[in-house]
């Protein structure tokens, strides 16, 4: 499983002409699921991105997390996270989780990020999204579980 993780001031996920999910201050989640990943990656992302000290504190230190801050989530399905491009010139996709497979796994890891009681909204599995985003610092971590 691969998360990118951005800081964000405010983020929103549009399809077509409908926006499908909007946040505020906390954290934009690209979500790629990988061939394997199951339940225990998905209960250790969730638990590492909700408790990942990337907010600051008084100081101005990297010391706080989602959770302290009250922050939301946006997470977005992003199968392209496991494009592997060394070779030609077209990205194979092949470490990808088949959409069958992915879907239900998305939603999965979707439901434990709200377990802790945050506001999560989220993309569109398969659709063609346009994300818009105002990342702060910027901040911007790549998350990854085998």
């Amino acid at each position: 499983m691969r998360v990118v993780v951005q800081r964000v001031a405010r983020a929103r996920v549009a399809v077509g002409e409908q926006i499908v999910g909007r946040i505020g201050r906390g954290l934009l989640l690209l979500v790629g699921i990988g061939r394997g990943d199951g339940p225990e990656q998905l209960r250790w992302m969730a638990n590492k991105v909700v408790n990942l000290r990337i907010f600051e504190d008084k100081q101005g230190q990297m010391n706080r997390a989602l959770l302290e801050v009250g922050g939301e989530i946006l997470a977005v399905p992003q199968f392209t996270l496991y494009g592997d491009a060394r070779k030609g010139r077209r990205p194979s996709f092949e470490a990808a989780a088949p959409p069958e497979v992915a879907e239900p796994l998305f939603g999965q890891f979707v439901e434990e990020l709200r377990r802790s009681g945050l506001t999560v909204a989220q993309g569109v599995f398969q659709a063609h999204m346009l994300v818009e985003l105002a990342n702060d610092g910027p901040v911007t971590l790549i998350l990854e579980r085998e």
